[in-house]
């Protein structure tokens, strides 16, 4: 009996697992694959739907070295084999080796990428991978492959390989520097159109990228039809943002289509096809009265922008691989409070600005930055505020710096308060206060820039 261990190597994601072997005078019994015991040592939560055993009859057979376009848990049913992984990712490790010979008692984790190769040691060996995709024809087109005789990986094949049964496929593989190495799953940057859509394009200019004519998050038609699987994440930045039409008949409706039905959608899909979703979040979904809304405070929404955006985070929280991004009164490419003061400033207009509603601004180039940060960065899946740095101020205080930077006097923008601003108009509630804390962001090795010093930045390019 082996006590159930997974063991990391030189190539990085793939693991050794040591599985716990019991026999008596009928055989052995071995679980070769069970989830909750081997997650909670470390092994991904791969999602595997299909078994397939390749069956040897003699030893010496030699299969290999192949990377294919999905994860998978190769181990050994009877017999033995010497196993051969070669990482062919892109990367440092390219070209990385790992060898080990292993019977029942052993499995290996082989992630996307990472070519995997055996030869039989035994006659009569069964050899059997769980994979989280279904094998097709059209799949064989993504695979990548490396000569396992090449002399730069230096394999130390136990049986030579000129006395070995191999394929006349696998003798006309590439040496290693011809081997194309297998690309990462892109990125689908969702609502490319929008201000921080705008940003993603900028700061993922690899990704695939989407407006609402080719994925439509309020038609489920149009989601229904969109194929999903090619991507490694994808990045929502549609959603429907009016707030103070969300608060009629029609506008309700449609914010509950794109901000819940869609996301709800989205989930499902990230499920099913295993990548990382990223939602924006926003301080909507609070009520207001804390002065520095945290992470993990309770939703208390006030409108009902405010309520799906919060339903919509929920959704998403129950993905394993999920980042919810929560940032507030965002400024990018586009129309904007920024955008408008300045205009009002240019045009000699005198305006009232609120000034009881107290946040921070958040730049789009700052966001996208941030979003590229937590998902290139291996940093732990969850919750996290994005928002600029620096002082908390109100709209008002941002509008005077608005008109002093377009060289009118700041004293010109006079302040109202919230009730009065509304006052004849149908406005959504707001939140009081929408600053965010930012030391979570902060401990993973993002830092946020200064609002003020953004807004300088902004304005200069106007």
């Amino acid at each position: 009996m082996t006590e159930l261990a997974v063991h990391r190597t030189a190539i990085p994601g793939l693991l050794v697992i040591d599985l716990d072997v019991r026999g008596d005078n009928r055989g052995w019994f071995k679980e070769n694959w069970q989830r909750a015991k081997l997650t909670a040592l470390g092994l991904p939560d791969f999602g595997p739907v299909q078994n397939n055993v390749s069956y040897n009859a003699a030893a010496g057979v030699t299969r290999g070295v192949h990377a294919e376009p999905w994860d998978k848990l190769v181990s050994v049913a009877t017999g033995r084999i010497f196993g051969a992984w070669v990482d062919l990712r892109p990367g440092e490790t390219f070209g990385a080796v790992v060898t080990r010979e292993i019977g029942p008692e052993t499995a290996v984790y082989v992630p996307r990428g990472v070519g995997n190769a055996f030869q039989t040691l035994e006659p009569g060996t069964a050899y059997s991978y769980l994979v989280n995709d279904h094998w097709s024809l059209a799949a064989k087109d993504s695979y990548t492959f490396v000569n396992a005789a090449d002399e730069t990986l230096a394999i130390d094949w136990p049986i030579p390989l000129d006395r070995c049964e191999l394929s006349d496929a696998d003798k006309a593989h590439p040496r290693l520097a011809d081997a194309v190495p297998m690309r990462p799953r892109p990125t689908l940057i969702v609502g490319a159109g929008g201000q921080l859509g705008t940003a993603l394009r900028a700061a993922l200019p690899d990704a695939v990228a989407v407006g609402r004519a080719e994925l439509d998050l309020a038609d489920p038609a149009s989601v229904a039809a969109f194929d999903f699987a090619p991507f490694g994440v994808v990045v929502n930045a549609a959603a429907h943002t009016k707030v103070d039409a969300a608060e009629t008949a029609d506008g309700r409706r449609d914010a509950w289509a794109a901000n819940v039905t869609g996301v709800a959608a989205l989930v499902r899909a990230a499920a099913e096809h295993r990548f990382t979703l990223v939602q924006i979040s926003s301080d909507y979904v609070f009520d207001g009265t804390t002065e520095l809304h945290p992470e993990d405070e309770p939703f208390s929404p006030l409108g009902v922008y405010g309520q799906t955006k919060a339903a919509g985070d929920a959704l998403v929280a129950t993905l394993p691989r999920h980042y919810i991004v929560r940032t507030s009164w965002v400024i990018g490419e586009g129309h904007n409070f920024v955008r408008t003061m300045a205009s009002l400033a240019d045009r000699g207009i005198e305006p009232g600005v609120v000034d009881d509603q107290f946040g921070r601004l958040t730049f789009t180039d700052d966001l996208a930055a941030g979003i590229v940060h937590l998902v290139a960065g291996g940093v732990p899946f969850g919750t996290y505020n994005l928002s600029s740095d620096g002082p908390v101020q109100t709209w008002a205080d941002i509008a005077r710096e608005v008109f002093a930077a377009r060289g009118r006097p700041a004293n010109v923008v006079t302040g109202v308060t919230s009730e009065a601003y509304g006052a004849g108009k149908s406005l959504a509630p707001r939140p009081r206060h929408s600053a965010l804390a930012l030391d979570k962001i902060i401990a993973t090795g993002f830092r946020p820039r200064s609002g003020p010093e953004r807004l300088r930045e902004y304005l200069a390019r106007l």
